[in-house]
């Protein structure tokens, strides 16, 4: 068994334009006082990254590792959430999600897909020039629409709509594999991947692509009202990246998972920094170390009530206390015998 590596964090959140979270290097030391020893970092923001520049340089990639490092803190992965998103839209979503594109591809929603696709292509590349072995996205969605099925689904359309998300995505997975980088779709509700089923039907889709992985963060799983553990149980060997976030669902006679179209504050199911939400995370942290978990625990702060910056000061020391140092050996050795044939024979009454 290995260790979990952390505590991380996920830059997004914080980037702003006030120091220290104006600059990378600011951010980076800020975070790293804090007692985070990675940072996830989000590839559409060029204060943390020049995209293509870390795609097409092998010495802008070590110049950028030698910056991060330099105030403390190690790359744990790029994310292409908002480019990821933008693989497949629905026409539905066309206005709300045109803000994820530059100006230039706006109102075009050819031109940004096959923008957002090459963005997907760069950071296959970039992450292998900086040594990262994992990537954090979205799957985006073509059926989202259809979740609830009123009016009736037509014949075939799920599986329609899975084949063609296949097909945009394996020439991605493809350029993935080739830079030796697993691809971790984070299982969120707005995504046509959002539980297991449907990552499940993705995976068939791809024909079982072997860097087609998951992104695992609890909070979007309790506000469905999956069984957050048994999932661990389920999908462990595709688990590759892990945010450490917190939500609770709170139902009433008023309202439930949908939410009423309330703000986050007054839903159901909401947000909460970590350790003031319902997740149980010493129970995730110890299947995650029971089936050897590879990656990173890396902190994504969202939080309907309280300030970013004590959520970020609270996320370091919590996610240290639930990382399990593994045991190298077994607690009862001391009352063990070494391998003996011989008198395992006699202990099972074998002449």
């Amino acid at each position: 068994m290995r260790t979990i590596k952390g505590p991380a964090i996920f830059l997004a959140q914080f980037m702003g334009d006030k120091p220290p979270f104006d600059t990378l290097e600011g951010i980076c030391k800020w975070m790293a006082q804090l007692g985070y020893n990675g940072v996830q970092i989000p590839s559409w923001d060029e204060r943390c990254i020049d995209l293509r520049k870390a795609a097409e340089s092998k010495t802008y990639c070590e110049e950028l590792k030698g910056r991060v490092e330099g105030c403390g803190v190690r790359i744990t992965e790029l994310s292409t959430h908002l480019q990821g998103q933008l693989v497949a839209v629905h026409p539905a979503y066309d206005l709300l999600f045109d803000g994820f594109a530059p100006e230039p591809m706006r109102g075009n929603p050819e031109k940004r897909t096959a923008w957002a696709v090459d963005q997907l292509q760069l950071a296959a590349q970039a992450s292998r020039n900086l040594g990262l072995v994992a990537h954090a996205t979205f799957s985006g969605a073509l059926q989202w629409h259809t979740f609830y099925p009123w009016p009736p689904r037509p014949a075939g359309l799920v599986a329609d709509g899975f084949a063609e998300l296949a097909r945009r995505w394996v020439p991605i997975l493809d350029a993935f594999d080739d830079a030796g980088v697993d691809v971790c779709y984070e299982i969120h509700p707005g995504e046509d991947l959002h539980d297991g089923v449907t990552f499940e039907r993705f995976l068939a889709a791809t024909g079982h692509h072997r860097r087609c992985r998951m992104l695992y963060d609890p909070s979007h799983l309790v506000l469905q009202q999956l069984d957050y553990l048994q999932y661990v149980d389920y999908y462990h060997e595709f688990i590759r990246i892990f945010h450490v976030k917190d939500a609770e669902f709170r139902p009433s006679g008023k309202s439930g998972v949908y939410g009423g179209y309330q703000d986050w504050v007054d839903r159901p199911g909401r947000f909460r920094s970590l350790g003031d939400g319902q997740v149980d995370f010493t129970g995730i942290f110890s299947k995650l170390a029971q089936y050897d978990y590879p990656g990173w625990a890396v902190v994504e702060w969202e939080c309907a009530l309280k300030h970013p910056e004590d959520g970020a000061r609270e996320g370091a020391p919590f996610v240290a206390k639930h990382i399990i140092h593994v045991t190298e050996h077994g607690f009862d050795n001391f009352a063990g015998r070494g391998a003996d044939h011989a008198f395992n024979s006699k202990v099972l009454g074998i002449l």
